[in-house]
């Protein structure tokens, strides 16, 4: 009979775990990521202690008018006074319930999306709720005001403009991405030659064409909206840059889906909509969302055409007179929002992709 020794187990030694090994590993694995972590907190404790100075202890945050900034810190107080500027542009006042209205409904579609499994009824309630909410916005109907779109403004149009190119983007994105992976050569070279040119040309030379020169197609005296020309451009610019991310995400599909897919059967359309498609958004979340996350970000070109979206109406308020000097407090805070709003974004992508991700582990 074989005679086994027992052996007496001990703890790790502490350099091997917790957070002294994490710190190991990740900022003082060798003399030149030593030497960056030390660099990295020096120029943290040079920038951090001073702003938390200037923004909180020295700050300003009780009051109305500019008699109540005092002291070297930040006045809030700006931001206090001119927040509904900010947030709806010259919206009337009056009317401002309309759009709390539609964040509010905005915020119950997407509990909606949480319980309901169908994708179908998901798109439904979204397009409901873009009629709905334009309505709200825009008025028109039920009684309700014509609010002109020359008096939107702040957070309000930053949020309708990019709403509007992520949504509409997204199809014709989609067609473009099937039409440059389609073998009709006259299809292909429509989308090819679409892609790549608007790809060539920034963001604010199609704002300036969609404003200057899109009227010059339409007869004499048909005025055109200068919101919906700006949505129009900015739509079609997105759309070629989500046609070559889900073109990735479909050159990444093993041919054998294609083949299966021949093999039982399918249409072209069924192929493409119901087994290429799918996977291939899969692939292209993380490139979809960082697209939809620029187009937030550059909706503040806008203003070249005469639209105040939120950062233009803090270069507004900070004009004025009784306020001036005081623009920074209203960046930092155009800043702060931006983040939360790019940020939340991230963050459902990551959900996104764990939710979606079906390799076995």
């Amino acid at each position: 009979m074989a005679v086994y020794n027992k052996v007496e187990t001990r703890e790790a030694p502490l350099g091997s775990k917790g957070i002294l090994r994490w710190l190991r590993e990740n900022l003082f694995s060798s003399p030149l990521n030593s030497a960056m972590t030390v660099l990295g907190i020096a120029i943290l404790l040079w920038i951090i202690p001073p702003f938390i100075k200037w923004s909180i202890i020295d700050a300003n945050f009780a009051g109305h008018t500019r008699a109540d900034c005092t002291g070297d810190g930040a006045c809030w107080v700006f931001v206090k006074a001119k927040l509904s500027m900010f947030m709806y542009g010259f919206y009337p006042e009056a009317d401002r319930w309309r759009v709390n209205l539609a964040y509010a409904l905005f915020f119950v579609v997407i509990a909606a999306f949480k319980l309901l499994k169908k994708s179908g009824i998901k798109i439904l309630i979204a397009t409901l709720y873009f009629i709905v909410a334009f309505i709200l916005i825009r008025g028109g109907y039920f009684g309700l005001d014509v609010i002109d779109t020359n008096k939107w403004g702040g957070l309000m149009l930053t949020i309708v403009i990019s709403a509007v190119g992520i949504v509409g983007s997204f199809p014709i994105g989609i067609l473009f991405a099937f039409g440059r992976a389609s073998k009709l050569p006259i299809i292909k070279s429509v989308s090819v030659t679409y892609i790549e040119f608007i790809r060539g040309v920034p963001l604010i030379t199609i704002l300036f064409m969609s404003s200057v020169i899109l009227p010059l197609f339409f007869p004499e005296g048909v005025t055109f909206d200068k919101l919906l020309r700006a949505l129009i451009g900015i739509t079609f610019f997105q759309a070629a840059y989500i046609a070559e991310i889900i073109r990735g995400g479909m050159q990444a599909i093993p041919s054998g889906q294609y083949e299966a897919a021949d093999a039982v059967g399918l249409s072209y359309w069924q192929k493409m909509l119901l087994v290429i498609l799918p996977q291939a958004l899969k692939v292209a979340i993380p490139n979809l969302v960082g697209s939809f996350i620029a187009l937030f970000q550059d909706t503040t070109l806008v203003l070249i055409i005469g639209l105040f979206d939120l950062l233009a109406m803090v270069q507004l308020t900070g004009s004025d007179s009784h306020w001036l000097g005081f623009e920074t407090e209203g960046y930092v805070f155009v800043t702060i929002i931006f983040w939360v709003f790019c940020y939340s974004m991230s963050v459902y992508s990551k959900s996104l992709e764990k939710r979606f991700n079906t390799n076995l582990k």
